[in-house]
């Protein structure tokens, strides 16, 4: 029992790692510094994208759900949990590619807005 409950904190842990690669960079407004935790987040997750590469919690997921007695699954996370939600079908690299692309444009679009906020209070501290 205890292992599925890692498990399904591990499942929580890796959908949030996940929202914070897409959507971290609107935290850049109120502490700038997480830059540092969410620029090398997002590379590490683009790399997994592009190479189609499994995330290393994938196979810890499935060793404790192993140990728990349940079956493990032989795909990624996000071709596991998040694909059948948003596709019908199984998950190929250039699906994979293409989220890659997506996760890095809506995050240059965060760092432009933030980027121009924070020009944008600089400036109204020199009037």
């Amino acid at each position: 029992m205890l292992y599925l409950i890692l498990a399904d904190l591990l499942v929580l842990v890796h959908f949030l790692y996940i929202l914070f690669v897409l959507l971290g960079g609107l935290l850049l407004i109120l502490r700038g510094y997480l830059v540092f935790i969410h620029l090398p987040a997002l590379i590490w997750a683009s790399l997994l994208s592009f190479k189609g590469w499994i995330c290393p919690l994938t196979p810890l997921e499935n060793n404790l759900r192993q140990a728990a007695g349940t079956q493990g699954y032989q795909e990624g996370f996000i071709s596991h949990y998040l694909i059948p939600i948003i596709y019908p079908h199984g998950l190929t690299l250039n699906m994979q590619s293409a989220l890659g692309i997506l996760v890095i444009v809506i995050n240059i679009s965060i760092y432009s807005l933030v980027y121009y906020k924070h020009i944008t209070k600089q400036h109204r501290k020199r009037e």
